[in-house]
């Protein structure tokens, strides 16, 4: 049965039947299983399955948890179910928990602090709203964020007091930012470009202000995904089409 399940660990360190009932008992009512312990692992869904699993592993009381992609053979909707469970469970054992994923939502929902790797290389280390925001390299900026970012070659050049970044095919866009002093060390050198899909916004939506840059493009394919979409736009000069989400 699940209780027997979840008791199994303790039992083999010889704990009192009275300490083995009361954790799994803490446990249960925390993971919302109480109904469910007279049953047989294969009567239970995917998601109360990983319930169970982690009942074991907080019935001993750990020190830090480790989980190595807890979620990956669950459907969309369990994995949204279980996400939500894992953090309110971090919120009420306040344990350290690792949790190795591919999955940059879980990454982003889950975690305090995220530690990004590229074939066993640490690439950046930061909370993730730092990762998303101001992403260390390439790797980090294309890896994190749905659809991933645009990268745009081309040159930066100073127009008088601003600067423009000019596209391979020739079009120019206009760069605004507090940083502009640190510009100059890049100017005229091969550079690469970053905009994130949701910082495209189409001419009949968003009105142009003066520090707006305006591109003509081609709309090649759209995706409706409920409350947004997804276009994908072709560039003069660019052979992969960016993506706005709008």
């Amino acid at each position: 049965t699940i209780y027997e399940n979840m008791a199994f660990g303790l039992k083999l360190r010889k704990m009192p039947r009275a300490e083995i009932h009361a954790r799994v008992d803490e446990a249960t009512r925390m993971l919302s299983l109480q109904s469910q312990l007279e049953k047989k692992p294969k009567a239970l869904s995917g998601g109360q399955r990983q319930r169970v699993a982690l009942g074991r592993a907080i019935v001993r009381h750990p020190k830090v948890f480790l989980f190595d992609e807890p979620l990956s053979n669950l459907d969309a909707k369990l994995r949204g179910e279980m996400r939500y469970e894992l953090k309110t469970l971090q919120q009420r054992l306040k344990t350290t928990m690792v949790y190795v994923t591919h999955d940059q939502i879980e990454a982003m929902t889950l975690g305090d602090r995220i530690t990004v790797m590229d074939h066993g290389d640490i690439q950046q280390v930061a909370a993730p709203t730092v990762i998303y925001e101001q992403p260390w390299n390439r790797f980090v900026a294309a890896f994190i964020g749905s659809p991933g970012m645009n990268f745009l070659p081309g040159r930066m050049e100073k127009q008088g007091n601003d600067w423009e970044f000019t596209l391979t095919g020739g079009d120019k866009i206009r760069l605004v930012c507090s940083e502009n002093h640190a510009f100059a060390d890049h100017a005229s050198k091969e550079l690469v470009l970053g905009i994130r899909p949701e910082n495209l916004a189409h001419g009949g939506f968003t009105p142009a202000s003066p520090s707006t840059t305006t591109l003509t493009m081609e709309v090649k394919v759209v995706e409706l995904m409920g409350d947004h979409q997804y276009v994908y736009l072709s560039i003069p000069g660019q052979a992969t089409p960016l993506v706005m989400k709008c």
